[in-house]
């Protein structure tokens, strides 16, 4: 990423408000927030369900059947 000084963002923040309006501009950063929430939590929930899909799953001594007796 580019390292951005104070000059070049005021001049981004002034072509932002030609563009958009002071008006606008808090519908956009609020939407813009929605979209970056939205964008975290679902990475979030693949990470946890890649998570649980390497975990080996354990199994139940009392669920599976024993068998000593073949004629059973």
């Amino acid at each position: 990423m580019p390292n951005l000084g104070a000059t070049e963002i005021l001049i981004i923040l002034g072509i932002v408000i030609l563009l958009f309006g002071g008006r606008k501009l808090p519908e956009l950063a609020r939407g813009s927030g929605r979209a970056l929430r939205i964008f975290k939590s679902e990475i979030r929930e693949s990470e946890q369900e890649e998570k649980q899909a390497e975990t080996p799953r354990s199994i139940d001594p009392a669920a599976t059947e024993r068998r000593d007796d073949p004629t059973r």
